[in-house]
């Protein structure tokens, strides 16, 4: 079975000492959760602090994006290189990237192949708006992102990379999507994608997430479904005894499905 994987997005949330402080109270609980992998996705201004917070732990640290290049006159960009110095994880796509910063399925291409150069794993997201939603396109859609941000990338190897399935009426709203309607988008149309891309094999290896409004109270219906395999938390992972608790739930239901 593919190992559970629950991150957590920050977003801009956290000075360095909010952000220790948040670290502190996160890490006995979430060390106590074992046979799942955890990611804390902090701002690019905590990094290095909350690096050393992790430290002797087993708790994986990404960033929440990064710049293709390598360096360069890019003022206000982080390169993959000074990614790959602390975090093992970077987010890739994510919808209000997408919304709010211009980003489009190419650069999320160019930094995906960037990532994946420089030892990074990417989570790459995608997800569909509430109209293409409702005017039934989520597979059109999510086609031509996984299709397009993966364009021109070999992977033979399915843990080089995680999905997160990301409707974007549901983030931040409250309005979680159903498990059950949040499984047959991964199982149906994420990873089949995936499988006509690489093969069966490595759409099997591959893990796919689910994020938007994934909160302690309805996490275990998400890690129950058999192609759900974690979540990419938003703002319940800034809140310690939540974001242990949504843990603790991925753990039990890796546990009810073996």
């Amino acid at each position: 079975m593919r190992k559970p994987f629950v991150a957590g997005n920050w977003k801009m949330h956290k000075t360095v000492a909010e952000a220790r402080h948040l670290v502190s109270e996160m890490v006995p609980g979430l060390q106590a959760v074992s046979g799942i992998d955890r990611v804390l996705c902090p701002p690019f201004t905590t990094l290095l602090a909350v690096s050393a917070l992790l430290a002797g732990t087993d708790i994986a640290l990404g960033a929440q994006n990064m710049h293709w290049e390598i360096a360069g006159a890019f003022t206000g960009e982080v390169s993959p290189s000074m990614v790959a110095e602390l975090c093992k994880y970077v987010i890739i796509g994510h919808s209000e990237r997408r919304a709010y910063f211009g980003e489009t399925d190419s650069t999320v291409n160019r930094k995906v192949q960037s990532a994946l150069s420089h030892g990074i794993v990417p989570i790459v997201c995608v997800g569909e708006t509430l109209q293409e939603n409702e005017a039934r396109l989520t597979e059109e859609v999510i086609l031509r992102q996984i299709k397009e941000g993966l364009a021109r990338i070999d992977i033979t190897d399915g843990s080089t990379l995680v999905i997160a399935y990301e409707p974007i009426w549901a983030i931040g709203t409250g309005r979680a999507a159903t498990a059950q309607g949040a499984n047959t988008v991964i199982g149906g149309v994420v990873r089949s994608s995936i499988a006509e891309l690489y093969g069966q094999e490595v759409a099997e290896a591959v893990r796919i997430l689910y994020g938007g409004s994934v909160k302690a109270e309805n996490a275990a219906d998400f890690f129950l479904q058999s192609d759900i395999d974690g979540a990419l938390v938003g703002g319940a992972s800034l809140k310690a005894a939540e974001f242990i608790k949504i843990a603790q739930a991925a753990a039990q239901g890796y546990l009810a499905g073996q």
